[in-house]
């Protein structure tokens, strides 16, 4: 966030009514609202992670273990375990 100065960015009009309230101090002025990127959806690794939770949940569908999923993707068996979970909840609901 930057200062700017009322008179360089404001109608005069506008600023002379501004001043009829504040003199003299900072005004924080909000954006507009508007809907907010969720995590991960403006670089990409949204994608990525439900690709490969995808992919967890097919090799154990097709017969590998946990343990070979945990040494394959580097995650522990707590996040590969809920990884199942959640893929077979959503593809359950999805049918």
């Amino acid at each position: 966030m930057s200062y700017k100065n009322g008179k360089d960015v404001l109608p005069p009009n506008l600023l002379k009514q501004l001043q009829e309230y504040i003199q003299g101090e900072i005004v924080y002025i909000p954006k507009k609202e508007q809907k907010r990127a969720g995590w991960g959806e403006n670089n990409g690794t949204r994608i990525i992670i439900e690709r490969r939770n995808q992919e967890i949940f097919r090799l154990y569908q097709t017969g590998s273990t946990v343990m070979e999923l945990i040494k394959v993707f580097h995650l522990s068996e707590d996040s590969i375990r809920k990884i199942i979970v959640k893929t077979r909840e959503i593809t359950t609901n999805q049918a």
